[in-house]
């Protein structure tokens, strides 16, 4: 198990109020069978619209799992006092006919948002991704955020979105085995199709 405080985060510690005594512990594990409703709840509160309505991260969660595109090494949950907080999960995925990896939803109770949960999922995640020897991790999201993850743009690195309309979203992270020789289209698991 990982505290934030094992995680790179870039705070000292995570911090409610900023005093020691609000010291806030973050544990990260892989999800099991008994999270899936906490880890649905999540991601409803995290990337509710105004107005309400079905949200559709929440049930993507939920066709990753059951079309078996899930990476179970990859699907991570938050805890602060045993109470699942927030959830990152990477599915397979392919540029061209290679296996690839593809990260989100990731997603944070909006309570603790901006308190570092994210961060410490990120990094997990990033972490655990790497020692499963994996080249890369693909994501679409907004460039200036996740530069701090050490995310860079696919198109200089001959990855190339399936809507072109996605070409300043979609970021790499490259990793220990990345070698450069991954080119192609990137293409997220089937379930992403319904979005």
């Amino acid at each position: 198990m990982v505290s934030a405080a094992d995680v790179a985060t870039g705070e000292d510690a995570l911090c409610a109020h900023g005093s020691r005594s609000d010291t806030m512990f973050v544990i990260l594990r892989r999800e099991v069978p008994n999270d899936h409703a906490a880890i649905f709840a999540v991601h409803t509160a995290a990337f509710a619209r105004p107005g309400g309505g079905d949200v559709p991260e929440a049930k993507l969660v939920d066709a990753l799992r059951d079309d078996g595109d899930v990476i179970p090494a990859l699907s991570l949950v938050a805890l602060i006092n045993q109470e699942v907080v927030g959830h990152v999960v990477c599915s397979r995925a392919s540029i061209d006919a290679c296996p690839s990896v593809g990260l989100g939803p990731l997603g944070v109770l909006p309570t603790y948002q901006g308190r570092g949960v994210g961060q410490a999922l990120m990094h997990g995640v990033l972490a655990a991704t790497d020692a499963l020897d994996e080249q890369a991790v693909v994501l679409l999201g907004d460039p200036g955020y996740y530069r701090r993850f050490g995310f860079q743009l696919a198109r200089p690195l001959g990855i190339l979105p399936t809507d072109p309309h996605w070409a300043e979203h979609l970021q790499v992270r490259p990793l220990y085995s990345w070698d450069g020789s991954l080119h192609g289209t990137f293409h997220y698991a089937r379930a992403f199709d319904d979005l």
